[in-house]
């Protein structure tokens, strides 16, 4: 989080990722159950009849199958036709190389679609295994789904109006925008049993997002790079808007209707702090800008605001790291210190802002106990969050500031708990989904939710 100058100045590579389950995936975040022995993945070529492969074989027959019926929905009725051909790739070892590539070298830890050649292909020694043991089988469905759905995207510019695709001229950050929403589409498709091989539940879906947050841009990354991808946020919204609302979405995504927040350092300092703040001078600052968003939304709804009082102590009345204690008063406790050294100065920020929320709740008579004050308080942080650097604020975002945000909300739930400890946001998609209602809809609309 930057400062502004009148108060002081302060100065992975992106893998092309997608979520996939076994043809049981258990929904863990971590290796699941071994894939089907019946599967047979002799249509991948260069297999070598791996668990892994088997896994890979399971998630692109669904994918075939589940877009030859949402095809035909996005090409004014025209049939799919599935790729030309699929490639597993020992990276280890030498061997001939798929198509659009010279060696094997080339696809060491990826997932790459070909247009020129119409071919998926990944790396079954660098990439599946690594993201089944870090994530689960569900992060190797998410890889290839939204590989496919830069397929999709080749099919769809050639048999429709580039009205209703993206075009030849679409920059980068929003072709990955809509193969990430594809591929969120797809896990909805799983986890609600609609494919014949896949299956997962709310913790794989969870496990299908770290694994997109975990792969995100490296911060800093300019959102017109040929390159770029998305930060965590940016990945993470196409996803849930793919999820929450179908491939038709996706299909309509445009830069007029879908926002990046992914941006460059704009200073050498800024990028050389990582845009970060000391914890002691954010508690100081940033309350300064909390008091003037949360009083003036709570003096437009009606409400007389005071302004809470930060301290840092031991106790944060059982609400996580930060909590609003009796009295008005702001507690952290210990947890807050790792928190910010660990996940950065806005993951802290996020927190404090959510307790600020429940102050503006309480100071509008409305409930700060409960799961759906919890709620309201999270989408209200989102609120702040995109409210932050507008006329008056003494703040402007870091590039690396949503993401601590987003990483804070896949981890821990304190962000969305209410005074008495309730939380309803069980989920990182649901958390992440209700920060992300504040941002995109403003504070009203976190005052409706339930």
């Amino acid at each position: 989080m930057r400062i502004r100058v009148v108060l002081a100045v302060v100065a992975v590579l992106a893998v092309l990722l997608t979520a996939g389950c076994a043809s049981a995936v258990d929904g863990r975040a971590f290796a699941g159950p071994q894939v089907s022995a019946g599967l047979d993945p002799e249509f991948v070529r260069d297999n070598d009849g791996s668990d892994d492969d088997r896994l890979a074989a399971a998630v692109l027959r669904d994918l075939e199958g589940w877009w030859g019926e949402q095809f035909p929905r996005l090409a004014d009725g025209q049939r799919f036709v599935p790729p030309k051909g699929y490639f597993s790739v020992d990276s280890s070892r030498p061997g001939p190389p798929p198509p659009c590539t010279e060696s094997t070298d080339e696809v060491e830890g990826n997932a790459f679609y070909c247009p020129r050649a119409d071919v998926i292909a990944y790396d079954r020694a660098a990439l599946i295994p690594v993201l089944r043991e870090e994530f689960g089988d569900s992060a190797v469905v998410v890889v290839l789904a939204h590989e496919f759905g830069h397929a999709i995207q080749q099919r769809l510019a050639d048999v429709v109006p580039t009205s209703a695709s993206l075009g030849s001229g679409a920059p980068t950050i929003l072709s990955e925008g809509q193969a990430d929403c594809y591929a969120g589409s797809f896990l909805r498709a799983v986890r609600d049993g609609e494919t014949p091989d896949l299956r997962t539940g709310e913790a794989g879906v969870d496990a299908a997002m770290s694994a997109l947050i975990t792969f995100r841009d490296p911060v800093g990354t300019d959102a017109t790079d040929d390159r770029a991808h998305g930060n965590a946020f940016d990945r993470v919204s196409s996803f849930q808007s793919g999820f929450a609302d179908g491939v038709g979405s996706c299909a309509r995504m445009t830069l007029q209707n879908r926002s990046f927040t992914q941006q460059a350092f704009s200073t050498l300092s800024d990028a050389q702090s990582g845009g970060n703040l000391p914890l002691p001078d954010l508690l100081r600052a940033m309350g300064t800008d909390l008091d003037r968003f949360f009083g003036g939304f709570v003096r437009a709804q009606g409400g007389q605001w005071t302004t809470p009082t930060i301290r840092q102590g031991r106790d944060a009345c059982g609400q996580g790291a930060v909590g609003l204690c009796a009295g008005g008063v702001i507690q952290s406790d210990d947890a807050l210190d790792g928190i910010h050294d660990g996940l950065g100065d806005y993951a802290s920020g996020t927190l404090l802002a959510s307790r600020y929320a429940l102050a503006a709740l309480a100071a509008l008579d409305r409930p700060t106990t409960g799961a759906a004050a919890g709620r309201a308080a999270l989408c209200l942080a989102g609120a702040y969050t995109a409210d932050v650097g507008a006329p008056g604020s003494d703040f402007s975002l870091s590039p690396g500031d949503l993401d601590e945000a987003v990483n804070l909300l896949r981890r821990s739930d304190d962000a969305a708990t209410a005074t008495d400890g309730a939380v309803a946001d069980t989920t990182a998609y649901a958390r992440i989904a209700d920060f992300r209602q504040g941002v995109d809809g403003g504070a009203d609309r976190c005052l409706a939710l339930r």
